[in-house]
């Protein structure tokens, strides 16, 4: 009787699993805590052309999109617009960036110090990950993220508040670079978030976007069309860049499961997937930082000098 009991519940799981498993497989796959685990046999799998819905399940904008569900349901929180850039009162309709002076100052040794203060929420190990993100910046860059100290008065302030947000370009005193912990603590979006606090836009919200992408609007999330809207961005002579760390995925704020960024000419062309930044993204931030001094190649492998202006 207990071996028959035994069957009898085994088939009475089984049903249950084929009637209910694919929404419980759901629900475990959205869970933050799993989006940690199966991140790293995401990173194994090779780089296919024309991604697909279920490649950019660990895109930049994927994971910004999941972690800023709830951003903007608090009375705290600020007004943020392209998914993940707060915008201060009366600069909704520009680039923050443009409508006023937004560099961080640069040293007499030619390097750009920008202090940051990490808030104690973190663990070892995501404090570990951030720091790994501020520190990838001086590798290629004359950028030097430096802990706070009591001389300073501008600084960066990493704090884990609902989402991933940052502000545009230096704003004057401590301003909050968001990084959630759950969902907001990978390196690309470290990186994609500090390249917004030092004064860069999303890519394919670029002035000459058209040239090199389409914006599907009809299979846009509504209410959320405004995130495509054009800026008038300082592109720096630079090309547009589908592997941008600050690139959205195909299918960024999709309604309907179909892409909402098309690339042009060829869409097959791999959209949104980059785990880092791209050399376009460090020439970038070395031609508006001017880094071409000696203080800043000093540490640098002959590859990477090319970076530079």
């Amino acid at each position: 009787m207990k071996l028959f009991a035994s069957l009898v519940e085994q088939a009475q799981m089984l049903q249950y699993l084929l009637a209910h498993g694919r929404r419980l497989f759901e629900g475990w796959l959205r869970s933050p805590t799993m989006l940690v685990a199966l991140r790293a046999s995401f990173e194994k799998s090779e780089e296919s052309s024309g991604n697909t819905i279920e490649d950019d399940d660990f895109s930049v904008s994927t994971l910004l999109e999941k972690a800023n569900v709830n951003l903007g349901k608090n009375v705290d929180d600020p007004l943020v617009l392209f998914g993940d850039i707060a915008v201060p009162t009366g600069l909704q309709n520009a680039d923050p960036c443009t409508a006023r002076g937004c560099l961080w100052r640069k040293a007499t040794d030619g390097n750009v110090y920008v202090p940051y203060r990490i808030s104690n929420q973190y663990s070892t190990r995501e404090r570990q990950t951030i720091i790994q993100g501020l520190r990838s910046f001086a590798e290629s860059t004359c950028i030097r993220f430096i802990p706070l100290t009591n001389r300073q008065r501008d600084f960066v302030d990493i704090q884990s508040r609902d989402g991933c947000f940052s502000y545009i370009g230096r704003r004057g005193r401590g301003q909050v670079v968001s990084l959630m912990r759950q969902g907001c603590v990978f390196l690309e979006v470290i990186q994609h978030e500090l390249l917004h606090a030092l004064g860069f836009h999303h890519e394919q919200n670029r002035s000459d976007r058209d040239q090199h992408v389409r914006i599907l609007l009809q299979n846009v999330e509504p209410g959320l069309e405004s995130q495509f809207t054009k800026v008038q961005t300082r592109n720096l002579g630079t090309p547009y860049d589908y592997g941008s760390v600050m690139q959205y995925d195909r299918f960024a704020f999709s309604r309907n499961r179909q892409p909402t960024i098309v690339p042009i000419p060829d869409n097959n062309v791999s959209l949104g997937r980059a785990t880092q930044m791209s050399p376009n993204d460090i020439l970038r931030v070395n031609r508006l930082y001017g880094c071409n001094s000696t203080a800043s190649r000093r540490h640098l492998k002959p590859g990477q000098r090319k970076h530079f202006l």
